[in-house]
């Protein structure tokens, strides 16, 4: 068994399961664009796991809380480009305290962080899906009781390895 998660065709390998899971809309891309749908290809780590205290317990210890106003810059060209921010923030950004259930638990990986070149894109999670299957805008998404038991499992600086 490795530590390291490897995105396959059947799903997620990682910690001897094979976890269903869904991909962006834009398939994989080993060129990577702001709003292009992709999930980019390569070796990533996971840097950063947040949940909802008011919805989960912490999947792990090192796991933060989502709080009212926790938002994720996709302004691309700004200094906070892929990096969390609180709001106000008057430039593009995505909530990541939803009214749906999609960010209960988000596994953040290092994709275009902490240095961001602007336009190759952000907010590349780990989160709960839809429903089977749904894609993503580039993120990978679970099932929500999977989404839980990865992030129990993980650790940070875990390696993603999406090919």
């Amino acid at each position: 068994m490795t530590d390291d998660m490897i995105l396959t065709k059947m799903g997620l390998r990682y910690a001897g399961r094979l976890w269903p899971c869904a991909i962006g809309k834009g398939g994989l891309s080993a060129d990577k664009r702001e709003g292009d749908g992709a999930t980019p290809k390569g070796v990533h780590r996971i840097v950063g796991l947040l949940y909802r205290p008011d919805r989960v317990p912490p999947p792990a210890p090192w796991a933060e809380p989502i709080l009212p106003g926790d938002l994720w810059s996709d302004a691309s060209g700004e200094a906070e480009y892929n990096h969390p921010v609180r709001a106000p923030y008057a430039h593009s950004h995505e909530a990541l305290r939803r009214g749906d259930p999609l960010y209960d638990v988000v596994m953040i990986t290092d994709w275009n962080w902490p240095e961001a070149q602007a336009a190759r894109g952000s907010c590349i999670f780990l989160h709960q899906w839809r429903r089977p299957g749904y894609p993503t805008e580039g993120c990978i998404a679970f099932r929500r009781d999977h989404i839980w038991q990865i992030a129990a499992l993980a650790a940070p600086g875990t390696k993603l390895i999406i090919g």
